[in-house]
């Protein structure tokens, strides 16, 4: 498969949390993801955007959470028009971005970026309930594949 999300070649992060066994690195969390997002896992603000031509749509905070549970590591949001935050990780000195294919060619800046927390965004309970079924699906697809 050949990607296209920031960072994708950067070296493989290894899981840390033994509930995810089965998730080797990032490039294979996004395969596994790749056949869940959807329209229910996207930002209500963006759904009517949302397509399986641009799955990683309105992903970005649900999916970045999940990646840090996964990989650990910390997450950071870049500043968007409008004030919300695309959120990307950063393990050690590894950056990737598993949704940053929503943006098409636009270059993102990963520099000097704040740190979020999963309890300001969590706050907002229909991103927690995205987050949960996004974990969820995910776990379901790892226990089948065993």
């Amino acid at each position: 498969m050949s990607y296209k999300f920031y960072g994708w070649e950067t070296p493989a992060v290894p899981c840390i949390n033994a509930e995810f066994i089965g998730v080797s690195d990032q490039r294979r969390l996004y395969d596994l993801l790749s056949d869940i997002w959807c329209k229910y896992t996207c930002a209500p603000r963006l759904r009517e955007g949302w397509s399986k031509d641009n799955k990683t749509l309105g992903q970005c905070s649900i999916t970045a959470f999940l990646v840090q549970d996964i990989f650990g590591g910390k997450v950071y949001g870049i500043l968007r028009t409008g004030g919300n935050y695309h959120c990307y990780n950063v393990i050690g000195d590894v950056v990737f971005d598993l949704t940053s294919e929503q943006f098409g060619d636009e270059v993102l800046d990963y520099s000097d970026n704040p740190e979020q927390f999963r309890e300001h965004h969590f706050a907002k309970t229909e991103k927690y309930e995205r987050y949960s079924y996004l974990k969820a699906e995910l776990l379901n697809k790892l226990k089948d594949a065993e």
